[in-house]
């Protein structure tokens, strides 16, 4: 049984996963992320070391996976974006599992709407500012434009970014911050986190669709998340671009697995 499916509460947490990936712009797979977090979590410890606490104590549920129409982003969009209204009407946290990062923006339009004054702190190796990708308005590679367009340019910070267009760095470089320069930024506002895996780097988590070399390793991303959980009035969250078909290993889902634990516990640990 999954550790996150084994809830034993109608928790203030609820994890939901998007499986949808047709804008990939290099190796499609990320459909696949939510479904392999949840089959391998069974082989985790529910305890962790790090923050003391375990996650059989925290108030969290899984409403399992979304069904997605492929293709066209729009209606999968909407359907994300219904199930995190959903979650936020009834006054809980709604914790998505990715797909490809434009999931985000479906839970985030959500939020938005509960939250004007929303704030956006991104965790990412790369930009994804780009107005349009091959013409696409809607993909992976400019869903923080997307939010920046939805809320303001100054609404999203970014941690992480190692990968940009000539375009994207001038806006990368005003937007780069750290934990404790988003902390004295966003204040007692509400903010949603939105963490990209390929974040880590792929000796780390080999297994998403755009990886770049340089990245974090396990224990600076987690810590790094922890505090930022710990420190701000997160309202929603999401965890993307696992890929799990790209690591034969099988190591990248157990390591992603092991992200949403410390942010579930981190979370649950406020609730």
């Amino acid at each position: 049984m999954s550790a996150f499916m084994a809830s034993k509460h109608d928790g203030a947490i609820c994890l939901f996963g998007a499986p949808f990936d047709s804008t990939a712009s290099f190796r499609p797979g990320s459909r696949f992320g939510p479904g392999a977090i949840r089959e391998v979590s069974y082989a985790i410890e529910t305890f962790s070391p790090v923050q003391l606490f375990d996650l059989e104590d925290c108030s969290f549920m899984d409403r399992g996976d979304l069904e997605l129409p492929f293709g066209d982003p729009n209606p999968a969009l909407a359907r994300i974006e219904e199930a995190a209204h959903d979650i936020l009407s009834a006054g809980k946290i709604p914790f998505l599992l990715g797909g490809e990062h434009l999931v985000s923006l479906g839970a985030i339009r959500a939020a938005a709407k509960s939250y004007p004054d929303l704030k956006i702190i991104h965790l990412d190796a790369h930009a994804d500012l780009r107005d349009d990708y091959l013409g696409m308005k809607l993909s992976h590679a400019t869903v923080v434009r997307r939010m920046m367009d939805l809320l303001g340019p100054d609404s999203v910070r970014q941690i992480g970014i190692r990968s940009c267009t000539r375009e994207e760095h001038e806006t990368v470089t005003g937007l780069r911050s750290s934990p404790e320069q988003i902390g004295s930024w966003a204040g007692t506002k509400p903010c949603y986190l939105t963490c990209d895996l390929d974040i880590l780097d792929p000796s780390v988590l080999p297994g998403t669709g755009t990886p770049e070399p340089g990245g974090l390793m396990f224990n600076q991303l987690t810590e790094i998340l922890i505090s930022l959980v710990t420190m701000l009035r997160i309202v929603g969250l999401d965890v993307v671009e696992l890929a799990p078909q790209l690591d034969p290993a099988g190591v990248s889902e157990i390591v992603a697995a092991k992200v949403v634990r410390e942010c579930l516990i981190a979370l649950g640990k406020r609730a």
